[in-house]
């Protein structure tokens, strides 16, 4: 291949000048000029654009783009100024839709002459850096009509004077209101800004605060809120009909702070219709509407949960220091799962389940249920009584239900470890009586007790289902083994771990012989095949059936107490029996002999026995006969013991004693496993992190935390530093 030369092309100028008319400039501008016209005038039809753009794109290739831009903007300001002043003499409603028309014509005569001077536009205008033909005729109008004097002022109070009759209810042209408003937004944000939306949120915020002073003059609370929610909506609406989307949030934090913020303290407390009356009288839409107005200010939601939070604790302590109340635990506890289930409700429908005034309600829930010292204990008497007959043909489910609620009540405990007291007593009656509705109901407390606190605080609870579960197998061995006692009476015995069950003194009572040769066989088998156990009746535990035959041969089988037992089986072999005879033939206790006799001789349609003297005191100068005109419509008929009086002062004081002695080994045990893994630890952090540990079971004392490690430093566990004496450390 060969190569070839490369060779270069060149262009010249022309050799001849080329001569441009001087007249050209002046003689091009004219005919652009006249064009403009007729395009203002609206008498464009006949015009050439290809021809007009060639021209104006001459002048510019000419370097004429000065003369050509300096000569549009004077024609079209000439123009505006014209159209300005029959804008003006517009008279009435006239005004804003001839603004509007001349606006629209200057829009559509706009276009024409930027297509017209496009080349202008691209090019001389770009590199002159000048304001784009469009811009500068927007520019224009904004400067020769919307800023004429005699415009400016009367076009913003005509604007602000429609919306003042739209609040008040009237209608207005809301098409023509977008159109004139359009023009402050196309003219630039600032010009919106400053000629229409800052007079308009000043004008806003003086109707509001009139308006907000009148309303809360003359409504109660839930009108007023109602009365706000509406204006809302409308400027919410008003912005989306003919505002700048941005001026929503400006014009609705207006309206929020006239209306809400500026008499929240007011609308909240205000007499009778306020929030605690809304909240006494459940009126869940004015709550909602409250919640969802408020919110929207600074601390709104924070007037609104203090306000509650202040009545809930008002009422709460009201009614748990109520001395009427206390009268009925079970009403008691009921009580205060309605107020529970109320508030829960309120805070669901109204306050959109908010967590703020979830934490509020359960603050002072725990506040006020720990008022009362007796919490515990009737929680513990409402659980019984629901697990003994309350929950009699209800569905697994609302038991599930109940158990949750008696949960939330148990979890505001600050003495959880009283509760655990009063509980196990009653379990261990429920177990033993043979009363509880339902195994499961009773496992699932457990269960739920286990999940709450651990395996310590319900493992005894545990021991006592299984104590129950080992009798029915021992109760099947002794009888297996022992044959011969089909016939007779039966037995059936309860073999109790002494740890688990609440502990009882044994009370002495001598058994009928039949029931006592039964006992001695039963121990000898137990202990036979169980070492090193030891056996204790506890007669005061147990219930016997036993068959009575009456005057008339009327016969019924009586459910009584094994005291009762005792008592009714000495008249097999007597007619008349004193007080003292009795006494001395089964060895019961007087004060619980006396209860057993009442119930026996006093209680109407139960009175087996008849008591000389009638009266309706069991005295030690009394005798007994059987009454023969006893009658009763049932076969089965269950004789109550009378219910010893209430806990006097001095029992309140030993269960209260026995919850202090319990509670000194776990505080002893927490101090030692603190100091076991900080070494050393000053008294102020030992008291603050005992208290926290022990915080699920129990309100620690700090008086008796310090006794607690005085008694450990004199056992050899803990020393004082010697130079720092609040500066504990631990001896291994």
């Amino acid at each position: 291949m060969s190569n070839q030369k490369k060779r270069n092309f060149q262009i010249e100028a022309f050799k001849h000048r080329v001569v441009v008319d001087p007249k050209y400039a002046d003689k091009t501008w004219q005919i652009l000029e006249r064009a403009i016209h007729q395009i203002y005038n609206q008498d464009a039809s006949g015009l050439s654009f290809e021809e007009l753009y060639r021209n104006a794109y001459n002048m510019v290739l000419h370097k004429f783009g000065e003369k050509l831009y300096n000569g549009f903007i004077t024609t079209m300001t000439a123009h505006l100024k014209e159209k300005s002043k029959l804008i003006e003499a517009a008279q009435g409603g006239s005004f804003l839709e001839e603004l509007n028309k001349k606006w629209n014509e200057h829009n559509k005569a706009l276009e024409m002459i930027r297509d017209i001077l496009m080349y202008m536009d691209r090019t001389y205008i770009e590199s002159t850096k000048k304001t784009h033909v469009h811009p500068m005729g927007l520019n224009l109008w904004r400067d020769n009509v919307v800023h004429f004097t005699k415009i400016h002022t009367r076009l913003l109070n005509t604007l602000l004077d429609l919306v003042q009759r739209e609040r008040t209810g009237e209608v207005i042209d809301r098409g023509l209101m977008r159109n004139v408003i359009k023009m402050f937004m196309n003219l630039g944000e600032s010009v919106y800004q400053e000629d229409f939306e800052k007079p308009f949120l000043d004008a806003s915020s003086e109707f509001y605060k009139v308006e907000s002073q009148e309303f809360i003059e003359s409504c109660d609370c839930g009108d007023y809120l109602k009365k706000a929610e509406k204006r809302l909506t409308e400027e919410i609406d008003r912005v989306g009909h003919y505002l700048d989307a941005k001026s929503e949030e400006k014009i609705t934090s207006v309206v929020e702070k006239e209306m809400i913020a500026n008499h929240m303290q007011r609308l909240v407390h205000m007499e009778n219709s306020g929030l605690v009356n809304m909240l006494l009288n459940d009126k869940y839409e004015d709550l909602g509407r409250m919640y969802n107005l408020f919110r929207r200010v600074t601390n709104g939601l924070v007037t609104v949960r203090d306000v509650m939070t202040l009545h809930l604790r008002e009422m709460g302590k009201q009614l748990v220091t109520d001395p009427e109340r206390s009268k009925d635990p079970v009403e008691f506890v009921q009580r205060l799962l309605d107020e529970r289930d109320k508030y829960d409700k309120i805070i669901s429908t109204a306050f959109g389940n908010d967590k703020t005034f979830q934490n509020a309600l359960n603050s002072s829930f725990e506040f006020f249920i720990n008022l009362n010292a007796r919490s515990p204990e009737f929680i513990s008497l409402f659980v019984d009584d629901k697990l003994r007959k309350g929950l009699k043909g209800i569905a697994d489910v609302d038991v599930e239900i109940i158990l949750d609620k008696v949960m939330m009540l148990f979890r505001y405990l600050q003495e959880k470890d009283v509760f655990e007291k009063y509980y196990k007593q009653h379990l261990a009656k429920r177990l033993l009586s043979g009363k509880t509705v339902s195994d499961e109901a009773e496992r699932s407390l457990i269960v739920k007790l286990k999940t709450e606190c651990g395996y310590q605080f319900t493992s005894k609870l545990e021991g006592m289902f299984t104590d129950m579960k080992t009798s029915e197998d021992t109760m099947r061995g002794f009888y297996g083994s022992h044959p011969e006692l089909s016939e007779g009476p039966t037995l059936i015995v309860q073999v109790l771990t002494t740890g688990s069950w609440p502990t009882q003194p044994a009370v002495p009572c001598n058994l009928p012989a039949e029931v006592s040769v039964l006992c001695e066989k039963f121990r000898s088998y137990y202990l036979g095949t169980h070492t090193g156990r030891r056996l204790s009746w506890q007669t005061n535990m147990g219930t016997a059936d036993i068959k009575a035959m009456f005057g008339k041969g009327q016969k019924h089988e009586l459910n009584v107490s094994t005291f009762q037992m005792c008592v009714l089986m000495l008249f097999n072999n007597s007619d008349r029996l004193s007080y003292k005879e009795i006494e001395q033939a089964t060895e019961i206790p007087a004060s619980d002999l006396k209860r057993c006799l009442q119930s026996l001789a006093c209680v109407k349609g139960k009175n087996v026995l008849k008591k000389e003297p009638i009266s309706k005191e069991i005295g030690e100068e009394d005798s007994f006969v059987v009454n023969d005109k006893f009658a009763s419509k049932f076969y089965k008929v269950k004789i109550g013991t009378v219910v010893a009086q209430k806990e006097t002062e001095p029992e309140k004081q030993e269960t209260r004693q026995r919850v202090e002695e319990d509670r000194k080994p776990q505080i002893e045990a927490a101090i030692v496993r603190i100091m076991k893994s900080r070494k050393i630890l000053d008294h102020n952090n030992i008291i603050a992190e005992v208290t926290k540990q022990l915080q699920p079971r129990f309100l620690a004392n700090p008086t008796e935390i310090k006794k607690r490690i005085e008694s450990l430093i004199e056992r050899d566990f803990l020393e004082r530093d010697n130079t720092d004496r609040k500066l504990y450390r631990y001896l291994a």
